[in-house]
């Protein structure tokens, strides 16, 4: 693994969001599908299954999503979305990004192997393609989200290995050097 992985980033895994149901369906001005008050989509460890997702999420083992089971998103893209719509805190739970980790451009890890670890031995993962944001992001989480998280919505990847990852600090070794994100040129958006 390391002579295949050779850089380290330290990460904050700060959220996991898995869902069995898609809440985003139909139109966005009728809000997202009501979660039941027993579902915690917000777990503090998830289990990862090599080549099926998350266990419990919606895309978990289903033929369409194998290669797109598991999202990463940045926080950091969150916290200047924020800055840039002035819109005030936003939900990390409204991307529906499986894992929301600090400290790392994910985005630059489209179609390259990489793999996390927070303490129980590392999960690896193939960054497959872009987590392209909808428009559903204009009704849950700011007017011009959508827009604005073009480019910077986190990847979609697909698990290698099977593992559990939890919240809290934890090491991403990757192929190439991912740096903290730095804020995309915002001059073009509106």
């Amino acid at each position: 693994m390391s002579a295949e992985l050779p850089y380290r980033t330290e990460i904050l895994i700060e959220r996991f969001v898995v869902s069995p149901i898609h809440r985003y369906e139909g139109r966005p001005s009728d809000g997202p599908v009501p979660l039941a008050a027993s579902i915690d989509e917000t777990p503090d460890a998830i289990a990862v299954v090599a080549g099926l997702g998350i266990k419990g999420d919606r895309f978990f083992g289903r033929a369409a999503h194998r290669t797109a089971a598991v999202t990463l998103f940045a926080a950091e893209t969150l916290e200047h979305l924020e800055n840039l719509l002035a819109s005030g805190p936003l939900d990390p739970v409204a991307t529906r990004r499986n894992i929301i980790l600090r400290g790392a451009d994910i985005d630059l890890l489209t179609r390259q192997p990489f793999s996390i670890d927070s303490g129980e031995g590392p999960v690896q993962f193939d960054g497959q393609r872009p987590a392209n944001p909808c428009g559903w992001m204009n009704t849950v989480l700011a007017p011009g989200a959508h827009k604005a998280l073009r480019g910077r919505g986190g990847i979609r990847s697909t698990p290698t290995t099977s593992g559990t990852l939890r919240l809290g600090r934890a090491v991403l070794a990757s192929a190439i050097a991912v740096p903290p994100p730095i804020a995309p040129d915002t001059s073009t958006l509106f």
